[in-house]
C-alpha cells in the first residue's frame, strides 16, 4: 500500500468502513455506484491499495477508510500484459491491479465458458478480450493442440464430462483444466462477492 495510506491508517484508526459504493467488473474496471472510473490516476491509486482481507472481502484502503468492493465475479481479473514479449523467455500474466503472476496453480472453466485461473494472488477470471490469444494454450491430455471443434465446445460450456482430456500449457507446464460451477466459485475459493456492513 502507499506510504501515505499507511500513515493515515495509523493516525486515524477508527474511521468507519464504506459498503455498496465501489465495485469490480469482469474486465477489471472499477465502478462507483455503477459508473466506470475513467480517471487513470484514481484507478492507479485504487489498484495500488486494493487487497483481500482474512475473511475474503475485497477492499480498497482509501487513506484511513476501508472501502469494501462488490465483485461482479471474482476478486482478481487476470490479463495479458500490453507488451507481449516474454520476460526472460517466460510468458506473463498480470492481475487487473498490475501485479505479476509468478505461479499459475490452477485452471478452471465454468458452465458459461469463462476461464478462471488460480495463482499466488488468488482466483480470478481471465479477461475475455485476452481469450483469443490464449487459444493455443489449450491442449489435449498428451499436450497436443486441440482441434477447433473440441476447443469451441469447451469454451461455450457444452463440452461433456469433467474436462479430463483438456489441459492448459503455460511456461512449459501442462495444467489440468477443471470444470467448476460459477455459483460455487466464492465458496470453493473462500471469498465474499458482496461484503455487507455488520448489523
Amino acid at each position: 500500500m502507499d506510504e501515505i495510506v499507511l500513515r493515515s491508517m495509523a493516525k486515524w484508526p477508527k474511521v468507519p468502513a464504506v459498503y455498496d459504493w465501489l465495485s469490480l467488473d469482469r474486465r477489471g474496471n472499477w465502478l462507483i455506484k455503477g459508473e466506470r472510473i475513467a480517471n487513470t490516476r484514481i484507478v492507479e491509486f485504487i489498484n495500488r491499495n486494493y487487497d483481500i482481507d482474512s475473511a475474503g472481502n475485497g477492499f480498497f484502503q482509501n487513506g484511513p477508510q476501508r472501502v469494501y468492493v462488490a465483485l461482479e465475479y471474482t476478486p482478481w481479473i487476470y490479463l495479458l500484459p500490453l507488451r507481449r514479449e516474454p520476460a526472460g523467455g517466460r510468458e506473463r500474466l498480470l492481475t487487473h491491479t498490475g501485479r505479476e503472476v509468478a505461479d499459475l496453480q490452477g485452471v478452471y472453466l465454468d458452465e458459461t465458458g469463462s476461464l478462471l485461473l488460480r495463482s499466488e494472488h488468488g482466483v480470478g477470471q481471465m479477461d475475455d478480450r485476452d481469450l483469443p490469444a490464449l487459444l493455443p494454450h489449450f491442449r489435449d491430455a498428451a499436450g497436443q493442440p486441440l482441434v477447433e471443434d473440441l476447443l469451441l465446445e469447451a469454451l461455450d460450456g457444452t463440452f461433456p464430462g469433467s474436462l479430463g482430456a483438456l489441459r492448459f500449457l503455460w511456461n512449459g507446464r501442462l495444467l489440468p483444466i477443471r470444470r467448476i460451477e460459477a455459483k460455487a466459485v466464492p465458496r470453493i475459493f473462500k471469498f465474499c462477492p458482496s461484503p455487507a456492513a455488520p448489523s
